[in-house]
């Protein structure tokens, strides 16, 4: 059975609770699955036995669907109860550090933000690598970075993907010269 790093099935659900809480608007699984992951806390195995377990005992109830016909999640009041009174078994700084990555990531995703990577091999065999962010058909950010070999491009594109907020922002502080981001609190 596998374990998270934040703790035992019992701190899962507390902390996707507290996370839904706070969010306070039906969220469907995969929108509840990618805030879970934005930390390394949480095993995906540990979110999906944790999310049934929750919704089998009453903690979390369907409440809807999005536009495309996928069902919508809440958090009950049972739910609400158990999230508040055991959260002190997550450290606090945890949950804090958990709520703004949520945040970041639902704030991109409710503004309909589009990502783009791109790689593409030059004559050197270096590669260049192109990160693209959309909004609606706006850029909002975009940028050519070359890097010696594939394997480097490659974890830069899964990085852009898996945070593009993150790197949206790093760039936005860097060039501003606004470094704290760094040190999120």
């Amino acid at each position: 059975m596998p374990t998270s790093p934040i703790g035992g099935m019992s701190t899962v659900k507390i902390f996707v609770l507290y996370l839904m809480r706070n969010i306070n608007y039906p969220l469907s699984f995969v929108t509840i699955n990618d805030i879970v992951m934005q930390n390394d806390y949480v095993m995906y195995l540990d979110f999906a036995m944790a999310f049934h377990e929750m919704l089998d005992g009453g903690l979390i109830v369907e409440d809807g669907k999005d536009e495309h016909g996928e069902a919508l999640y809440s958090v009950t009041r049972k739910g609400t109860m158990v999230a508040e009174q055991l959260r002190s078994d997550i450290l606090p700084i945890v949950l804090d550090q958990s709520m703004t990555y949520a945040l970041r990531y639902l704030d991109f995703q409710r503004r309909g933000v589009s990502i783009d990577c791109a790689t593409e091999r030059r004559a050197d065999n270096t590669f260049d690598v192109i990160l693209t962010l959309k909004e609606k058909d706006k850029t909002i950010f975009e940028t050519k970075i070359n890097v010696d070999s594939e394997y480097r491009a490659k974890q830069m594109r899964k990085t852009f993907r898996d945070r593009p907020d993150v790197v949206y922002r790093g760039v936005v502080a860097l060039l501003t010269g606004k470094v704290d981001y760094l040190f999120d609190k």
